[in-house]
């Protein structure tokens, strides 16, 4: 989203903007009908059993930023944001500064969600996707069934502190242990992202639970977390965004299908992330070419990056820039394809459709849908799940190797609680 700074505050500082910033799939697993577009989930019923051995109730813990699902949510929304230092670091102002910002810049916000409607589908379609997956867990790996479906935002309701209250008071924890897995729907991985969710998720931990650790077995019945920390080349995943583009592909005339430019587009980061060593932009990368690999290479293609903000230096070209010039030169013919986010929300509905796609002013330039209800992509996140649970780990190896340059103590603290006892002495 684009927030333009007040008069009254340094430029570099007002001008943040909130970052949007993994088995196997059988040929039969990808058979669908029509795609489903609408749902809502339901309430999660109460743990009927105890859940320390093998066998499930398991709880299925979606990770995400999440959006105001109405206008007068928004400032709330944005004072979260920019309270987070690992999102939009504002130094010893951060608690300053953060709310008067977010005041600030309300007004602006809340015009943008009702151009879009009155809020974000960010909520709607997580909770579907979700539930959704649980059902289908339940039926392919029914070892760790019942799976109960949890959704815990970054900035907005259900925040992670009332997802963890729920699990507690639906009988995980207190003392009857039970298995949770926090499933970041970030694809590809950023510590500005799923980092600053699993570290949220780690203070409420702490906060609710105390500091017990998480290994195998927890004598004093606590939650007993495993992560699933990125995803960017999963088969399903892929799948999803070739099909999407696909059916965009065929609202072209047949003789110019192989000329139309693919812009797969992600959410920026500053320079100053990348350079401490974040992994985000490789594995954005590493989506973008696995989904060319799929097509076959049949059309020209670029990554750009939107979202850039403030006078520092962001990874680049930006989106915007990429399609006018595009259109000058006379390529006229582009695909926007919003390759890390998992469901529209603010930066697809508003920044892409209504700010770049209509200032381009060419019929030939569109977006290829967002995953949303998809069931290739439904599928998806059931499988990699499946994967997940049968493995047993608490998190991939990767996730324990913190960035070059990383000095968070509070990210070294994370990271080893989630590895849990096999792995926790890797992450040094």
């Amino acid at each position: 989203m684009a927030l333009r700074r007040p008069l009254t505050l340094p430029r570099h500082i007002l001008n943040g903007a909130c970052l949007g910033l993994r088995p196997a799939v059988s040929r039969t697993a990808l058979t669908y009908g029509q795609e489903q577009r609408k749902g809502l989930a339901t309430a999660v019923p109460p743990v009927t059993q105890d859940a320390t051995g093998s066998k499930g109730p398991t709880a299925m813990v979606f990770l995400n930023m999440g959006g105001p699902s109405k206008t007068d949510e928004v400032e709330d929304f944005l004072s979260r944001l920019f309270a987070d230092g690992d999102l939009i670091p504002l130094g010893r102002l951060q608690s300053y500064l953060g709310p008067l910002i977010a005041k600030r810049r309300t007004p602006k916000i809340q015009r943008q969600y009702s151009d879009i409607g009155g809020g974000s589908p960010i909520r709607k379609w997580s909770e579907y996707q979700c539930e959704e997956m649980c059902k289908l867990l339940d039926k392919i790996n029914p070892e760790t069934a019942p799976h109960k479906p949890y959704v815990a935002f970054r900035y907005a309701d259900p925040l992670t502190e009332e997802m963890y209250t729920k699990l507690l008071e639906d009988g995980f924890g207190n003392g009857k242990g039970g298995r949770a897995v926090a499933f970041t729907q970030y694809p590809q991985y950023s510590c500005s992202t799923t980092g600053s969710s699993l570290n949220e998720l780690w203070k409420w931990r702490t906060r609710l639970e105390g500091k017990r650790a998480n290994g195998d077995m927890d004598p004093a019945g606590g939650i007993q977390w495993s992560v699933i920390d990125r995803w960017p080349t999963h088969p399903g995943l892929v799948e999803a965004f070739a099909r999407n583009i696909e059916e965009q592909l065929k609202t072209y005339p047949e003789e110019k299908r192989n000329g139309v430019v693919l812009l797969f587009s992600a959410h920026s980061l500053p320079m100053s992330v990348v350079n401490r060593g974040d992994p985000y932009p490789a594995e954005v990368a590493a989506t973008v070419h696995a989904v060319m690999q799929r097509l076959n290479f049949s059309n020209p293609y670029r990554l750009c990056w939107q979202s850039q903000v403030g006078p520092s230096a962001w990874l680049g070209a930006q989106t915007s820039d990429t399609v006018e010039n595009y259109v000058k030169r006379g390529q006229t013919d582009i695909i926007l394809v919003p390759i890390a986010f998992t469901s529209d929300h603010i930066e697809t509905l508003y920044e892409l459709d209504l700010e770049v796609i209509k200032e381009a002013n060419s019929p030939g330039v569109k977006r290829a849908e967002s995953l949303n209800g998809n069931p290739i992509f439904i599928q998806a996140l059931a499988d990699i799940a499946q994967e997940h649970l049968r493995k047993g780990e608490k998190c991939s190896l990767q996730m324990t190797l913190r960035c070059q340059g990383c000095k968070s103590e509070r990210c070294l603290e994370q990271k080893k609680f989630f590895a849990g006892d096999r792995f926790s002495s890797l992450v040094v």
